[in-house]
């Protein structure tokens, strides 16, 4: 409406250029404006017309345009102050929507990543306590280890086991074993009494120290063969491959 400053214009124009949203709500304000203005208008007296340009006819000078062109220029500053107030107001509003929304990102960010540093913690406790456990049983005098060589159907094959007699508990550690495929696992057989005794299935992705079933005293010899996934009753000697004895002291 003419009422601003080459600067305050600048700055109102970059404003609605950046943000639709001030430029959507501008349009209602004007709109809101036009519709007030047209609202509060009163319509003459027919008589006014005729009085109008008696008056103008006496005095050329023009006062009461004057007085109309005032109230006019003063309907045009409400007016502008109005739109520049809700303008302000909306420009202001939007920022800290634009702030708060930023922020509710970036609390969601930090709760995430809190997230992921608990789960790490997990993991790292577990790991601990796997070693821990680990530990305890290599270190302890009751465990007898017994080394498994590998056989002519895999020379480079090697795994141990840890064997308590007394609680029965028995612990495999893979040193050196291929990869089987899906089909497939390898099986561990305790030899007691001349006669196979499962001790549970593996696979060689295991890392440290992993229990196995328990299983009675009189072992004289560990084994492992091939056998399909989820292991069977007796094992196939054809693909046997680590074995080792239990010397006795």
């Amino acid at each position: 409406m003419g009422e601003l400053s080459a600067y305050e214009k600048a700055e109102v124009e970059k404003n609605l250029m950046q943000y639709p949203a001030l430029k959507q709500e501008l349009l209602k304000i004007e709109e809101t404006n036009e519709l007030l203005l047209m609202k509060a208008a009163i319509a003459p007296r027919k008589e006014v017309k005729t009085r109008l340009f008696e008056k103008i006819n006496i005095e050329p000078t023009g006062k009461e345009v004057s007085m109309i062109s005032g109230s006019l220029r003063m309907w045009r500053l409400a007016a502008a102050a109005s739109i520049a107030l809700a303008m302000l107001s909306s420009y202001m509003a939007y920022n800290y929507w634009n702030k708060w929304r930023n922020t509710e990102l970036n609390l969601s960010e930090l709760l995430a990543q809190n997230q992921r540093m608990a789960e790490d913690y997990n993991k790292v406790n577990q790991r601990l306590d796997k070693i821990e456990t680990d530990i305890k049983v290599t270190d302890n005098p009751a465990f007898t280890r017994i080394l498994m060589k590998g056989t002519p159907n895999a020379p480079q094959s090697m795994a141990s086991v840890y064997w308590n007699e007394s609680t029965q508990e028995l612990y495999l550690s893979i040193q050196s074993m291929r990869q089987l495929s899906q089909e497939n696992q390898y099986q561990l057989w305790a030899i007691i009494d001349g006669k196979p005794v499962d001790a549970g299935v593996f696979d060689s992705t295991a890392s440290g120290l992993f229990k196995m079933k328990d299983i009675g005293k009189g072992v004289t010899t560990f084994a492992v063969t091939i056998e399909p996934r989820g292991g069977k009753p007796s094992p196939t000697l054809e693909t046997m491959q680590v074995a080792g004895n239990l010397v006795k002291s």
